[in-house]
């Protein structure tokens, strides 16, 4: 039986991209899987994908009985399929701290290790194969690194994040500040999503002292584009908030280029929120924290209520 593999429900680059890699790797090695996907990857990771030649994954809803599995970048179950502790996990490979809740039929492989990317992971765990994979594959796992450490700007990169992601860009022929900017250049452009999916777009749930909050960062390197739609968002995130079962939307935009981020502020629940986790003080609709760009590493680890 086919072996399928996903990521994350709101997928990113990495959520997008490991799963062809991953998927390729157990095919090559003699175990038929495919992709799949939880939703409609964003702007950058689409782009990602047609720059490598590779079509974007089916999308599920959720998986059958039995159904064998590999879940990549992610292990907590608010981020998989609902039926997701009935199907047969084989394998879990993730870079986040593990949260528990997942249960499986029997002892599986799980490999989570602190470096800033999936993908970094996966080019470790195949050894030689990873320099024998296709150009495309290659070109995928340069640019999950590239994506999830923000060009080796986030404070997640590791030394093996850099050189991993500079052995595949050598290999490839592929200058990396070039390539970046035309990835952040896609990941920017937010035009055609209207404000609901863009507060849905790269998000994730977190329950912080019994408020369900749904954290939501926007990486961009044109900014005021969303600072322009901050009204419109911040009225988007009530009816947001009661379709997704949430308490509060938290939007963070991100800055790549001047490596801050903007919190909107549309309430004094995130007034509270901002202050008592950042120690900013916040005097507007608005407020800025400099050097903030991981939502991993900087944003959940410091959320206060």
């Amino acid at each position: 039986m086919t072996t399928l593999v996903f990521g994350h429900k709101s997928p990113d680059t990495d959520a997008t991209c490991s799963p062809l890699i991953w998927a390729w790797y157990l095919s090559h090695m003699g175990q038929p899987a495919e992709a799949r996907l939880l939703g409609t990857p964003n702007t950058e990771a689409q782009f990602v994908a047609k720059h490598w030649g590779f079509e974007l994954p089916p999308v599920i809803s959720d998986v059958e009985d039995g159904q064998p599995v590999v879940v990549v970048d992610t292990n907590n179950p608010a981020e998989l399929p609902a039926n997701i502790g009935k199907a047969d996990i084989r394998a879990i490979i993730d870079h986040h701290k593990l949260v528990g809740g997942l249960e499986t039929s029997g002892p599986i492989e799980i490999t989570i290790r602190p470096v800033a990317c999936t993908a970094t992971l996966m080019y470790q765990m195949m050894g030689g194969h990873a320099g024998h994979a296709p150009t495309g594959i290659r070109g995928l796992m340069l640019s999950c690194i590239l994506s999830d450490t923000l060009e080796f700007r986030s404070p997640t990169t590791t030394p093996a994040d850099r050189e991993i992601a500079e052995q595949l860009a050598a290999d490839l022929g592929v200058d990396i500040p070039a390539f970046a900017a035309q990835m952040f250049a896609a990941k920017s452009d937010v035009s055609r999503f209207s404000d609901a999916e863009l507060l849905r777009m790269d998000s994730k749930e977190y329950t912080v002292s019994g408020k369900e909050l749904r954290v939501s960062v926007l990486e961009t390197t044109a900014p005021q584009v969303l600072l322009d739609r901050k009204a419109s968002l911040m009225a988007a995130m009530d009816g947001v908030a009661q379709e997704d079962g949430a308490d509060q939307v938290l939007l963070f935009i991100v800055d790549i280029l001047n490596e801050e981020a903007t919190l909107l502020v549309p309430n004094t629940l995130v007034k509270d929120i901002a202050e008592k986790s950042f120690g900013v003080t916040v005097n507007g609709d608005t407020v800025v924290l400099p050097g903030v760009m991981s939502r991993k590493k900087q944003i959940i680890p410091a959320l206060k209520i």
